[in-house]
């Protein structure tokens, strides 16, 4: 049985691990829906931000939570 690689570090290797391996040890399938009332002001710039970076505005606020709780470095 061929033995895992290290975990990746940057995206560029968790690319080239997810060619070459099981990735389902990294995700969390569980998940739970929150609701968060934000203002209109602040929804605006969320939403801008992850424009302009790519990104929607679920994926955003994951990222930034999970970066604050350090669950990604």
């Amino acid at each position: 049985m061929k033995k895992p690689s290290r975990k990746p570090k940057t995206a560029k290797e968790f690319d080239k691990y997810f060619e070459d391996n099981d990735i389902t040890e990294f995700l969390d399938l569980e998940s739970k829906r929150i609701n968060v009332d934000l203002p209109a002001s602040m929804l605006q710039k969320l939403d801008a931000k992850a424009d302009q970076i790519g990104l929607t505005r679920q994926a955003l606020i994951k990222y930034w939570l999970a970066e604050k709780l350090k669950l990604v470095e």
